[in-house]
C-alpha cells in the first residue's frame, strides 16, 4: 500500500468498523440491562400478584322471604291414659286388648282383692257393733232423763249418759266412713275405662300380682283417644314470631306418601329452649277416619306471616373468633369487610343466615386463614356462580 490514498481509505474503513463494533457492544449491553430490569419488574410483580390471595364468592340472589315452614314433627294422641290399679291383688280376667275400642265406663279387666274383701266384711261388723252399742246408749239416756224428774238419778248421772251417747254416735260416723271408703275400694276391683278410645297398650295378664298406685310398676292398659291427633314441632326463634295461633298448615306422613293432612296451630309454649333454640309449639289434625296412629313422624308445613327473606351460606363461609360470628365479604375496591352475622338455623352442610347480609353482598365461600378486614383479595373467575340463595321455602333436615 504505497499509495497514500489507499491508505487512507483503509484507515478509515477500519475506523468505521470499529465504531460499528463499539456500538453494537453498547446496544448489546443496553439491552441485556433493560431485559434484567424487565424481567426483575415481572418477578416482582409475579411475587406480589401471588401474595394476594384468589378466593371464591357466594352469590346472594336476592328472592322473597320465606312464604312456609317445613319442620319434623311427632303425632300424639289428644288424650292418652295409663290405667293404674288402685287395688291390689291378683288380675282375675282382662275384657280388652290392644287396638280395641272401648266407651267410657266399659270394663277393661277385673282384680280379686281378697284382703280388701275381707277390710270390707271386718269394717261393716264394726258399723254394727257401734250401732248397737250407739243405740243402747240412748236408751239407757232416755230412762236417765225420765228418773231424774222424780230425783232417782243425779243430773251428773244423766250428763255421763248424754256425753256416752255422743261419743258412740261418732263411733259409728268413723265406722260408716270406713265402711264406706273400702267399698269406694272395692268398686276399683273392677278396671274401668276413663274415657273413649282405644286400647293402645296391654301389660298385665290372668293371675299377675297388681300393686296399688303407679309407682310400682308398667300402666295395666293404655287407652288414646285419637279422633284428634296433636302434632308437636319446635319452631326455630327466627321464625316463631310468624307463626300464630290459629294459622292452617299440613301435614305429611310416611305412612301415606303424596297425602296431606289438613291442621291447625293450636298452642304455643311462647318461650324459647336454651338448648335447642327453638319454641315448642302444637297443632291438632282431624283423625275422624283413623287412618294417623299415635307415636308416628311427621313433616309440618306451617304457612308463615311473612317477613324478610334470608340467605343460606355454606358452613365454610364462617369465622368464628374472638370478634364472634363473622362471615368476609369483599367490597367494591376487592378488599374484604368481616360482617357479624346471626344463624337461624344450622341445615347442615349450610345455614341459614338470620341477619347481617345483604342480597349485593359478595361472600367469600371459604376465607383462607388469618384473613383480615382490609386484605386485598382476587376472587376467581369461577366465583361469580350462586352457590347459596335465599330460602323460598326453608326446609328443616329430615333427621332433627
Amino acid at each position: 500500500m504505497s499509495d497514500p490514498a489507499a491508505r487512507n481509505g483503509f484507515k478509515r474503513r477500519l475506523a468505521l468498523a470499529g465504531v460499528i463494533a463499539g456500538a453494537v457492544a453498547i446496544v448489546l449491553v443496553v439491552t441485556g440491562i433493560v431485559e434484567r430490569d424487565n424481567s426483575s419488574a415481572k418477578l416482582q410483580d409475579w411475587t406480589e400478584a401471588q401474595a394476594i390471595p384468589t378466593v371464591a364468592i357466594v352469590a346472594l340472589n336476592a328472592k322473597p322471604g320465606v312464604a312456609s315452614l317445613n319442620l319434623p314433627g311427632r303425632l300424639e294422641a289428644n288424650l292418652r291414659a295409663p290405667i293404674y290399679a288402685r287395688v291390689s291383688g291378683y288380675v282375675k280376667s282382662w275384657k280388652v286388648d290392644i287396638g280395641d275400642a272401648v266407651k267410657a265406663g266399659q270394663t277393661l279387666a277385673e282384680i280379686e282383692a281378697p284382703d280388701l274383701d275381707q277390710q270390707l266384711l271386718q269394717a261393716r261388723a264394726d258399723l254394727t257393733s257401734a250401732e248397737a252399742s250407739a243405740k243402747l246408749s240412748e236408751v239407757t239416756l232416755s230412762r236417765g232423763r225420765t228418773l231424774l224428774t222424780s230425783a232417782a238419778v243425779s243430773q251428773q248421772d244423766v250428763d255421763q249418759r248424754a256425753a256416752d251417747l255422743a261419743n258412740k254416735q261418732a263411733a259409728v260416723k268413723a265406722d260408716q266412713a270406713n265402711v264406706q271408703r273400702l267399698e269406694a275400694l272395692a268398686g276399683y276391683k273392677t278396671v274401668a275405662a276413663p274415657f273413649d278410645g282405644i286400647v293402645t297398650e296391654r301389660n298385665t295378664d290372668v293371675g299377675a300380682l297388681i300393686s296399688a298406685g303407679s309407682s310400682a310398676g308398667l300402666a295395666m292398659f293404655v287407652i288414646s283417644d285419637v279422633h284428634k291427633l296433636r302434632v308437636a314441632i319446635n319452631v326455630p326463634e327466627t321464625y316463631a314470631p310468624e307463626i300464630r295461633i290459629g294459622d292452617k298448615a299440613t301435614v305429611a306422613t310416611p305412612a301415606y306418601p303424596g297425602r296431606a293432612f289438613p291442621a291447625v296451630v293450636e298452642a304455643s309454649a311462647r318461650a324459647v329452649d336454651i338448648g335447642s333454640g327453638t319454641t315448642h309449639m302444637q297443632l291438632t289434625v282431624d283423625n275422624s277416619d283413623g287412618a294417623l296412629m299415635p307415636g308416628g313422624s311427621a313433616n309440618v308445613q306451617v304457612d308463615l306471616a311473612g317477613g324478610a327473606g334470608s340467605f343460606r351460606i355454606p358452613v365454610s363461609a364462617l369465622i368464628f373468633d374472638q370478634a364472634g360470628l363473622r362471615v368476609a365479604t369483599v367490597g367494591a375496591d376487592d378488599r374484604v369487610l368481616l360482617k357479624a352475622v346471626t344463624i337461624a338455623r344450622d341445615l347442615g352442610s349450610e345455614i341459614e343466615i338470620g341477619s347481617g347480609l345483604q342480597a349485593d353482598d359478595r361472600v367469600i365461600a371459604a376465607p383462607p386463614d388469618g384473613i383480615a378486614e382490609g386484605d386485598q383479595v382476587r376472587i376467581s373467575d369461577a366465583a361469580q356462580k350462586p352457590v347459596a340463595a335465599v330460602a323460598g321455602s326453608a326446609k328443616a333436615p329430615s333427621g332433627d
